[in-house]
């Protein structure tokens, strides 16, 4: 084991750890944002370049800091190199200036884009974004490709983190789309127009940090906050079933793979109970997911949490409280035989003395 300090906070890790992965461990701020990386897919890494750090001693044998920013996702700890990240000037800027890169050319589709609430770049955008784009020049379009009957592209939103182009190179038996032309030309697509048929080839959506790659059997049905998301699990013969439905009532609206805390899938699920299985009795109900506080999506939903005790009674002995103001005796707008909490609905002028709604010239010429 070896030891590298991240913010002041000293660990042991084993060597070839990446700094990235070294600050996950400590968790929380300390651990840069990153984009394009996922653990648990090859090649990836090295394109987003939200996770620069400062080494400000790159080891216990030479202790010399490193002249420029690096990509913590692709540089490996040494043992007694001290790296900065929230704790550097440097940092903070230069990252505040790779989400002013990523975002020139995103349109501002936030409140019709399917991926509005669950997406990284929101979260990066509102941590470490400018508050205003000082870009004033056209944004790039695209020409609309239709890659099959379940997944949407939306070139326009996608910060080319390849991540998709990973997931189909290494996790299905044939790639069939990749990075086209160059600079800002790039985009996904198929070279010649063709739907993506592979079983497994809906975790593209699940690995896309943005809404370039959506859902069409979710596509405009609901917000994710305003859904419940549930662990469930069923036998199937591809994948090992194992998902997170998000439903209202009986209706599941949408499947999604599990992820843990850093937003990466757990298990890789099939086609199949991605997009086929959407009631509720098809899956056997495991209990809530447990959805991150920072995370909007966790808004109504409590799991783990202990309703406070209500120490009134205790405080007035049994005793009940005092009515300091009656409201109705007080106002003179209310009907006094009609109690405002207690009808049935909205309040209407019926409910009000009429005189207060007389159209006075000299009041309201």
């Amino acid at each position: 084991m070896i030891k590298v300090t991240v913010d002041n906070i000293t660990i042991e890790v084993e060597p070839g750890t990446s700094i990235l992965n070294a600050a996950r461990k400590i968790g929380g701020d300390v651990a840069p944002p990153a984009m394009c990386y996922y653990s648990t897919l090859k090649g990836s890494g090295g394109k987003c370049r939200t996770c620069l750090v400062e080494v400000a001693a790159g080891s216990t044998a030479d202790p010399r800091p490193m002249p420029k920013l690096v990509a913590s996702c692709r540089t490996n700890v040494m043992d007694g190199m001290i790296v900065k990240n929230i704790t550097s000037e440097k940092v903070l800027d230069a990252r505040k200036g790779v989400v002013e890169f990523l975002l020139i050319n995103h349109p501002l589709d936030c409140p019709i884009c399917d991926q509005a609430g669950e997406c990284s770049l929101q979260d990066l955008s509102f941590e470490h974004g400018a508050e205003s784009t000082r870009y004033e020049f056209k944004r790039r379009t695209f020409e609309k490709h239709d890659i099959g009957p379940y997944i949407q592209l939306h070139m326009t939103r996608c910060i080319l983190c390849y991540r998709c182009v990973y997931v189909a190179d290494q996790l299905t038996q044939k790639r069939e789309h990749g990075i086209l032309d160059r600079g800002d030309h790039s985009e996904i697509a198929t070279y010649i127009h063709k739907a993506l048929e592979n079983q497994f080839i809906g975790n593209v959506i699940d690995v896309c940090p943005v809404g370039a790659l959506t859902d069409k059997t979710f596509r405009f049905k609901n917000r994710v906050w305003f859904l419940k998301p549930l662990d469930a699990h069923r036998s199937c013969p591809h994948c090992s079933g194992k998902v997170t439905i998000w439903n209202r009532g009986e209706e599941v609206y949408r499947v999604t793979a599990r992820k843990d805390a850093w937003g990466e899938v757990k298990d890789f699920i099939c086609n199949e109970c991605r997009f086929e299985k959407k009631k509720t009795s098809d899956w056997t109900i495991e209990g809530p997911t447990l959805i991150s506080r920072h995370s909007v999506i966790s808004a109504g939903h409590y799991v783990g949490t202990v309703k406070p005790q209500e120490v009134m009674p205790e405080v007035m002995d049994g005793r009940e409280p005092k009515l300091l103001m009656d409201i109705h005796s007080v106002s003179e707008v209310n009907r006094p035989e009609i109690d405002l909490s207690k009808i049935e609905g909205p309040a209407h002028s019926s409910d009000f003395k009429q005189d207060h709604f007389h159209f006075n010239p000299k009041v309201n010429p």
